[in-house]
């Protein structure tokens, strides 16, 4: 062979190898490093882009795409301990062309945390209507969603502050009594029967422990590698102190209900999407929401758990949009009318 022509598969093969071992060094070594890589370039991907937005002295996070049109711009709440990030996988099957707005949760990734803030569901609440307001969000009103904790929050907000919304989005929101105990309410009572409530299902420390949340979050069993799952370990530990405090003031007296003592106040067109096996949040939350809300449309997911937006995000982005479109066809045949 010529030397010119081994020269340059050397030079290739040398080229190519730098990015794989930087890969692997990655996964064995920093695999947290890899996890935020990987959050970056599916954003970049998704055409999402990051900003930040601040009111008096607190600082917002959010991603977007889009801008405001004529169909209603789409605002999303994450669940507790989670990030803007977690709505990737639905902002993937929702058109470019709707305005999307994924906020970070007070206390949560690049949004201020602050020992003195009020993260009960009220407290969080009023914090998202300071950030729709410093991003003039509420010009026409916008279509809420919120999942979990972000559901709870989602729900007190359409009845706080109802001019803001045009309709609304409940993903197995927290925040309602349940006349059946899942599986997390049996080990939260076992946990504070024994005196070791610190060790809460949904704070992992370690990875089997990560592992025992993913499978008590969804249905589908995901086979993660141990070095992700330390990765996930990795990025949550810096905060588990505050997710400690965080939990404890949302599951207090006055968040726990906060959802069920507001529903009566909802007066948009609302949608209830709930995991059958839902193991968190027990599924007869969504007959409780649809018998005390007029307008409200309840879709339960077969073979799905507590994670719906990671579980069946196709399905969940075909709800919402099948959902806006009946909203907007309802309206446009009362105008003809």
């Amino acid at each position: 062979m010529d030397l010119d022509v081994l020269n340059m598969f050397v030079i290739a093969g040398g080229t190519l190898a730098i990015p794989i071992l930087a890969f692997v060094a990655s996964f064995l070594l920093w695999p947290s490093a890899l996890i935020r890589i990987y959050y970056w370039y599916w954003r970049r991907t998704l055409g999402m882009q990051v900003r930040y937005a601040n009111y008096d002295d607190y600082q917002f996070c959010y991603s977007y795409r889009g801008r405001p049109g004529y169909r209603p711009s789409i605002l999303m709440l994450h669940g507790f301990s989670a990030h803007k990030d977690m709505w990737l996988s639905i902002v993937k099957f929702l058109p470019k062309n709707l305005h999307l707005v994924c906020v970070d949760m007070p206390g949560h990734e690049g949004t201020t945390r602050s020992a003195l803030d009020d993260y009960s569901i009220s407290g969080q609440a009023k914090r998202i209507h300071q950030f729709v307001e410093c991003i003039k969000l509420n010009r026409r009103p916008f279509h809420l969603v919120g999942t979990s904790m972000g559901g709870n929050v989602a729900g007190v907000y359409a009845a706080q502050y109802p001019e803001d919304i045009c309709s609304l989005t409940l993903i197995c929101p927290a925040g309602l009594p349940s006349t059946t105990d899942s599986k997390f309410i049996k080990q939260l009572r076992e946990l504070q029967e024994s005196d070791r409530i610190d060790r809460i299902p949904l704070i992992p420390s370690t990875p089997e422990e990560m592992a025992d949340m993913l499978k008590l979050c969804s249905y589908v069993r995901f086979k993660v590698p141990q070095q992700i799952l330390q990765g996930l370990v990795d990025v949550r530990i810096p905060h588990n102190d505050f997710y400690r405090k965080l939990f404890l003031e949302i599951a207090d007296e006055k968040s726990r209900h906060s959802l069920h003592e507001n529903m009566s106040k909802i007066k948009v067109p609302t949608q209830v999407i709930w995991g059958k096996q839902d193991q968190v949040l027990d599924v007869s939350g969504a007959s409780v929401l649809a018998s005390a809300i007029p307008d409200c449309h309840t879709y339960i997911l077969e073979n799905c758990g507590h994670s719906v937006v990671v579980e069946r995000p196709r399905k969940t982005a075909s709800l919402i949009l099948e959902f806006l479109a009946l909203l907007h066809s309802m309206d446009s045949n009362k105008k003809q009318a």
